[in-house]
């Protein structure tokens, strides 16, 4: 490695989205019991709020609206952000490098409303609370398999990271034929289910894995990632 060369070279958008999440769960390390409690509802995503409940629950009728975003930088605890992190480094920064900072963060946004949206005709009325940024890193695992499948030796660039932007976007036909993808994606999904059936997110201890949001989310980037498939060449790295 040169001496000048970075320990990491991780995009921008997703640097400051993780150090958005770690500040929360910081802060909420630091608060007493009762009023960490009120932020994580104020900030979760609750089906009960669209029932009737809203004006009940912590948050009112504001965060019926703002929750939809607001969920996703709210976790059940230090393991869960941890292993969305890891996942959004391995995906969203591939998607981030391809795509840019502003693209990558209203794609990620929106695919974690479509999440919500998709828990929300499963458990409509339900009050268990939905916390994780797991349904916009699907929908970046999602629009990551459409072309990371298909990059060769030739999509490195500077500093041995690989140039995104060269590799050509597959079409849903190629991608959902491509046995490599097929079985990624079976064992994906089966991970998903089981979680979902069987384990409790630590710190949340009503709600499970809402493995639903995270196939909303994985939905929504498969489709719709053409949308927002600007390929740029430019660097989008905030080194650390």
């Amino acid at each position: 490695m040169e001496p000048s060369e970075p320990l990491f070279n991780v995009p921008r958008a997703v640097l400051y989205s993780m150090l958005l999440m770690v500040a929360v769960q910081a802060i909420r390390v630091m608060l007493p019991d009762e009023t960490d409690l009120i932020m994580l509802l104020s900030l979760a995503f609750i089906p009960a709020r669209y029932s009737g409940e809203a004006g009940i629950l912590p948050g009112g009728y504001v965060a019926a609206v703002t929750s939809f975003v607001t969920y996703m930088i709210v976790h059940g605890g230090w393991v869960h952000l941890l292993v969305n992190m890891l996942w959004m480094l391995a995906f969203g920064s591939a998607v981030a490098r391809r795509i840019g900072s502003s693209r990558f963060l209203y794609f990620s946004i929106l695919a974690g409303i479509a999440g919500a949206l998709t828990h929300l005709a499963f458990h409509w009325g339900e009050q268990a609370p939905v916390v994780g940024a797991s349904a916009a890193i699907s929908g970046q695992m999602a629009a990551a398999i459409r072309f990371v499948f298909r990059a060769g030796p030739q999509t490195y660039a500077l500093a041995g990271q690989r140039d995104w932007s060269a590799v050509p976007l597959a079409s849903l036909g190629q991608t959902l034929s491509d046995p490599r993808i097929l079985l990624f994606l079976g064992i994906w999904v089966v991970i998903n289910i089981a979680f979902g059936l069987s384990t409790p997110i630590s710190g949340v201890s009503s709600g499970g894995v809402a493995w639903e949001a995270h196939i909303g989310g994985f939905l929504f980037g498969l489709l719709a990632f053409g949308w927002f498939d600007r390929p740029t060449p430019k660097p989008d790295a905030a080194t650390v």
